[in-house]
């Protein structure tokens, strides 16, 4: 059963790689530039990208990782039932549905409706925010100040290693075909708690400065953010001052050991912080 891993050198499509040839699966990586992509010697590295969906290597495939491009996705639908492919399982969000005109929920509910219409044996993959989207404070990190909005917004935020591993666990084991799980970290955290981890496993002080949310929004605006986008990552967490999020628990379900702290992020990270 070879398994075509798209976005092969995505963050979280790469560690899917690593993933399934752990396992012991056969797996086809896809990648835009095999030179530059440093894919594993035991993966067969291909050339091709979801961007153009004719580039796609099928023959032979019987499952794929999806990850999300709404633009081109029904392309690849029709391309994979014609390669007789039974199996997907995309990478999705737990946005889906939330119907706000600048949310994520949009392209990854496209994404979903395709691969359900197309009639594959699918899964769907939901995980909440990324710890990794805290690398954006390294360089606030390293100048011992933390500015930002929503200091208290309490949210679940999830490894990406841990969302591999389950995108690897439902492609090569059975039980999965028709379900979507909600993926979330192992804990409830705020910002605010995220900045006193980063203090406390780095071993240095960082300071908490909370901004309003009109600096925030001009902040990121300026960052060239778009501005609809901007006003959904704000509301967001403004929903989770008022409702804090509280940990699924599906990734101990499915894979059978805690999912990656906070804490545990951070150490395994720290080169970049310090």
């Amino acid at each position: 059963m070879t398994i075509l891993v798209t976005g092969a050198t995505g963050n979280v499509g790469r560690l899917v790689v690593d993933e399934l040839l752990a396992s012991g699966a056969p797996v086809r990586a896809l990648t835009v530039d095999p030179s530059r992509a440093r894919l594993p010697p035991e993966a067969e590295v291909v050339v091709g990208s979801l961007a153009r969906p004719l580039t796609l290597p099928l023959e032979g495939v019987s499952a794929v990782y999806l990850a999300p491009m709404a633009r081109t996705v029904r392309r690849f639908c029709e391309l994979a039932t014609e390669a007789g492919v039974n199996r997907v399982v995309a990478l999705s969000g737990s946005s889906v549905g939330d119907g706000h005109e600048g949310s994520s929920g949009n392209e990854y509910g496209a994404v979903e409706a395709a691969v359900r219409e197309a009639g594959f044996d699918w899964t769907f993959l939901r995980p909440g925010v990324f710890m990794n989207n805290t690398l954006d404070w390294a360089d606030m990190v390293r100048a011992g100040e933390v500015a930002t909005a929503y200091g208290d917004a309490t949210q679940t935020p999830i490894d990406l290693g841990d969302i591999a591993a389950v995108a690897a666990q439902v492609l090569v084991s059975d039980g999965h075909i028709g379900a979507t799980y909600v993926l979330s970290g192992p804990e409830a955290i705020s910002l605010r708690g995220q900045v006193a981890t980063l203090g406390s496993v780095l071993g240095k002080e960082i300071r908490f400065r909370e901004l309003s949310r009109a600096e925030q929004r001009a902040q990121w605006i300026g960052y060239g953010v778009p501005e609809q986008a901007v006003d959904w990552l704000l509301d967001g967490f403004e929903e989770t001052l008022r409702h804090p999020q509280v940990p699924t628990g599906v990734i101990e379900e499915l894979l059978g050991r805690k999912g990656t702290t906070y804490a545990e992020w951070v150490e395994a990270n720290r080169t970049v912080f310090a």
